[in-house]
């Protein structure tokens, strides 16, 4: 069958804007890199075609191909978790992969759609019009059946020149501004002298001002940590007579000889529940860090909470000396099929021999675990993907986290690019609030990141390993208080609706001036 050219260049303009937030080769480039021109380059070939684009349906059809192959070449290691550890056949699990892309990619058909009918003519409004429309697809992306934002184009920024808009717009203003350089690029030769210049200045104003450089200071001391990393194998990880005692073994071994400040293990390190383990097992953890010693020491730990009458809950447990009951925060954004499954979909989930359950979410926001001069706020796995939700515990500024701490276990994806996009997203979060971040992993990667978003630490991925190092909160300023960055400040209030609203008026603007100029 022959594709045709437009055809072929639009998938391939997707591909590599899903190479573009984390490069999965060996060559060329290092592996796991994000690499920020090539997201503008994809942009580009995407506006071009809508440019040259005959009617409203031929642009649908280009954002859909785009949107199709970008979304298909992010997230494929699903095929590994549905195919490898879930049992169903390759054709169903490769057809799963597609379908999902093909329907998150309706947004861009119509973003696509939705341009063409609006866009003027020869005007330089056309590039503000593309990047509205482009931001309108990302969000409804990441809002729609529950969102599932993964592959966002402001993550191919992260160390680049327009990393320095995060504190300020957080990736989905990244990715508006990121579409704006590139419809702009592509009429650089017809736009005229404003927007040349406009376009130099908003890759120039982070270097030129810092934006990076966030309000926040050091507060507390230096706080010693160790992160697990267990690896164990994921088709053995809820085997009771394998992988269940391994990560008890293991896992508990590890916790009780860390001698750091705080140590964390990843989610569900521990692999059942509390109730479900041998007699002696949980008390004698426990005591190890409620116990006072010479040298105190806490823990947050993953594991599974709950009963059947109550339901169960994907949590994490903080110990430290002293407390009567153990700090509990319950994950709050479930993953679709994989911790609620839809009620029209219970039939695929019972093709797959996954573990799966409806698990209780926790509330939005929930009391930060407070040991030795931190505010540690935890998240299980993909809820770091939802800044606009981490964003509601700067509400209060004084209650806000000083440190970010992620407890996730990627290994239902293999050694797959999985691992370094999550990083992205996890040093992005960090970036967006001035925060660094503490990722306890049970496959990779687990890492230490700082305020800046960067990897101060790190393990090798599918190694098991205790990461040994140091991280330092950051909040208090002795002169202003509790500082947050802009970001922060915002969504904390307000979510993701100022980016809504401002990109649906550029819609409603472009919409007044096409029935102007009918008149």
């Amino acid at each position: 069958m022959k594709i045709p050219l437009n055809s072929f260049l639009l998938l391939m303009a997707g591909a590599a804007h899903a190479l573009s937030v984390a490069w999965p080769f060996a060559f060329g480039l290092p592996q796991g890199q994000a690499v920020w021109w090539l997201q503008l380059a994809s942009l580009v070939l995407l506006y071009a075609q809508l440019e040259r684009a005959a009617s409203w349906q031929a642009a649908a059809r280009s954002g859909w191909l785009f949107g199709l192959a970008s979304l298909s070449a992010t997230f494929w290691w699903l095929y590994i978790s549905m195919h490898t550890y879930g049992g169903l056949s390759a054709v169903l699990s490769m057809l799963a992969v597609i379908v999902l892309a093909a329907a998150l990619a309706l947004v861009y058909a119509a973003a696509s759609a939705i341009f063409f009918s609006l866009k003027p003519t020869g005007s330089g409004t056309s590039a503000l019009l593309f990047a509205a429309s482009w931001t309108l697809a990302e969000l409804a992306r990441g809002s729609w059946l529950t969102g599932f934002p993964w592959g966002a184009a402001g993550y191919a920024h992260i160390d680049g020149w327009l990393a320095g808009y995060a504190p300020w717009i957080g990736v989905y203003g990244i990715g508006a501004v990121a579409a704006w350089i590139a419809a702009s690029l592509w009429r650089f030769i017809r736009c005229g002298h404003a927007q040349r210049l406009g376009l130099a200045f908003v890759f120039a104003l982070p270097s030129l001002v810092a934006m990076n450089q966030g309000a926040a200071v050091a507060t507390g001391p230096l706080l010693e940590v160790t992160l697990l990393q267990g690896n164990i194998s994921q088709d053995e990880k809820f085997q009771p007579g394998t992988g269940v005692l391994d990560s008890l073994a293991w896992y508990g071994g590890q916790l009780r000889a860390a001698t750091t400040a705080l140590v964390v293990a990843p989610e569900t390190a521990i692999p059942v529940l509390p109730q479900q383990l041998s007699e002696g097992y949980w008390e004698h953890l426990q005591s190890t860090f409620t116990t006072a010693g010479a040298k105190p020491r806490a823990a947050l730990i993953g594991i599974p909470l709950g009963s059947m009458s109550d339901g169960y809950t994907n949590s994490v447990l903080g110990l430290e000396p002293g407390q009567v009951a153990p700090y509990q925060y319950d994950k709050q954004h479930l993953v679709p099929f994989g911790e609620f499954t839809p009620g029209l979909f219970k039939w695929f989930t019972r093709m797959m021999n996954i573990p799966l359950g409806d698990f209780n979410r926790g509330a939005l926001v929930q009391p930060a675990f407070e040991w030795q001069g931190q505010r540690l706020a935890p998240n299980v796995c993909y809820e770091d993907l939802f800044g606009e939700e981490l964003g509601a515990r700067f509400a209060d500024p004084a209650t806000a986290p000083t440190i970010f701490v992620n407890v996730s276990n990627l290994g239902w994806f293999g050694d797959s690019v999985a691992i370094d996009q999550h990083l992205g997203i996890a040093r992005m979060r960090s970036l967006e609030f001035d925060r660094p971040t503490l990722r306890a992993t049970n496959t990779g990667a687990t890492v230490i990141i700082d305020h800046r978003g960067v990897v101060t630490h790190s393990l090798p991925r599918l190694k098991r390993g205790a990461l040994v190092g140091q991280v330092q909160g950051m909040g208090l300023d002795a002169a202003t208080g509790w500082a947050i960055t802009p970001y922060a400040a915002w969504v904390s209030r307000f979510g993701l609706w100022p980016l809504w609203s401002l990109a649906l008026a550029v819609l409603a603007l472009a919409y007044a001036q096409r029935r102007r100029s009918n008149r």
